[in-house]
């Protein structure tokens, strides 16, 4: 049978790339998204290895009723994708105090309660594999990605602590760290935008929106690609703590690496 993944986000974007490259490889996949219908929709025959489960990562009842259901099912979820999230796009001033806090709810303390539910299992099994999609912004911040950026900083500065607690009790992570990807991630149904008007900074967002709406749809990041390494990747015994995915993500890494050295100096 292989492997038993769960996977987060999956009816679209990177998360149904993943599904469909695990499926793929002869695994079986546990794929989750708020609506089962649009799962059925974008994954219907595609395998006889692929259950459809409703799941949103905010509720942590559901967490552990899907984590729970999968392992009664499957006896094992070897390789958790925790990949459901949205981008708050735009500049910090224009966001509501509640648009930043569901950035968080959704970002950071969804992943987390997916965690908290799958985690317990491979503690005792002494074995796993946690693959947590965060993006250059987790590493890299900028005007207009700032809320976007600070939920991915803490999503890696969490795991990176947490990867070293699971680590001795065989339990391995996989943080995902992608450039820019041909998905609908920076869509208008997908990404949200400030909604506070501020006239000092008018003339920068509108600069800003045109370069999102032109980048959408011919980022050069193949998120098909991305999907087939972190399959291949989760098939290894030794699987690297980061993957920086795209020329894109490597070069803002390796310049706010080489800052960061210059300033260290």
């Amino acid at each position: 049978m292989g492997k038993v993944w769960l996977v987060t986000g999956a009816s679209r974007g990177l998360g149904f790339e993943i599904t469909r490259a695990a499926l793929n490889a002869g695994e079986t996949v546990v794929a989750t998204a708020r609506s089962v219908a649009a799962l059925r929709d974008a994954l219907s025959g595609e395998h006889e290895r692929m259950h459809a489960l409703a799941l949103d990562i905010t509720d942590a009842e559901a967490a552990n009723s899907v984590a729970a259901e999968t392992t009664e099912r499957f006896g094992a979820i070897d390789v958790l994708v925790n990949n459901a999230g949205y981008a708050e796009l735009g500049f910090f001033e224009t966001f509501t105090d509640a648009a930043v806090r569901r950035q968080f709810e959704v970002n950071l303390f969804g992943t987390m309660n997916v965690a908290r539910a799958v985690v317990p299992q491979m503690r005792e099994r002494r074995s796993g594999l946690i693959v947590t999609i965060s993006s250059v912004s987790g590493l890299v911040s900028n005007g207009g990605g700032a809320v976007y950026s600070a939920s991915k900083f803490a999503v890696e500065g969490w795991m990176e602590g947490f990867a070293q607690e699971l680590a001795p009790l065989g339990v391995r992570s996989l943080l995902v760290e992608p450039g820019m990807l041909r998905t609908d991630f920076m869509d208008r149904k997908s990404a949200n935008f400030g909604s506070i008007d501020i006239p000092d900074y008018a003339e920068a967002i509108a600069q800003y929106q045109s370069f999102v709406d032109a980048a959408n749809g011919s980022q050069p990041g193949d998120p098909k690609m991305l999907a087939t390494q972190i399959v291949a990747l989760a098939l290894q015994d030794h699987v690297p703590s980061r993957l920086v995915f795209g020329d894109d993500a490597r070069q803002w890494v390796g310049a706010k690496v080489d800052q960061l050295r210059r300033e260290i100096a």
